[in-house]
């Protein structure tokens, strides 16, 4: 099992920074191979299925994940997402949370649990690792572009 937290804090109001971090297909613009889709498409909500598919040709695995807590931010108070992964090679959760920052900014955290059952805990430190990279990296695309 891996964990990791990820905090940001972006020059944007409240609610443009939710928007964007919940904008789910712009979530494979930035991992190889990967494209990010969610069923229905709007309006996310609980219930709502979140797929990040990474293939290359005919091989590939689905991501897949289920709303479990959708609490838009108000005008000054934190919102909060939970994603339930429920695939067969990754499992666990990720969660989401925006909060009023100063100056009018948004700190942002992004908290996950992932499990890989096929793969041995001592990959653990390479895969916390390359997930920090990958989700930070997300994150940073995401809060940079609208």
């Amino acid at each position: 099992m891996v964990d990791f937290r990820l905090q940001r804090t972006a020059p944007l109001p409240l609610q443009e920074t939710w928007r964007r971090l919940t904008d789910w297909p712009r979530h494979g613009d930035t991992v190889p191979l990967t494209r990010v889709s969610a069923r229905p498409p709007e309006p996310t909500g609980v219930g709502t299925l979140v797929v990040a598919r990474t293939a290359l040709g005919p091989f590939g695995f689905d991501d897949r994940m289920e709303v479990t807590v959708w609490r838009p931010p108000g005008e000054d108070t934190p919102g909060r997402c939970r994603l339930e992964k429920r695939g067969r090679v990754v499992r666990g959760w990720a969660e989401i949370e925006v909060r009023p920052g100063p100056g009018g900014r948004t700190r942002v955290e992004w908290r996950e649990e992932l499990r890989l059952p096929f793969l041995p805990g001592l990959f653990d430190p390479v895969v916390r690792a390359t997930s920090r990279a990958v989700f930070g990296r997300t994150v940073n695309h995401l809060l940079r572009s609208g």
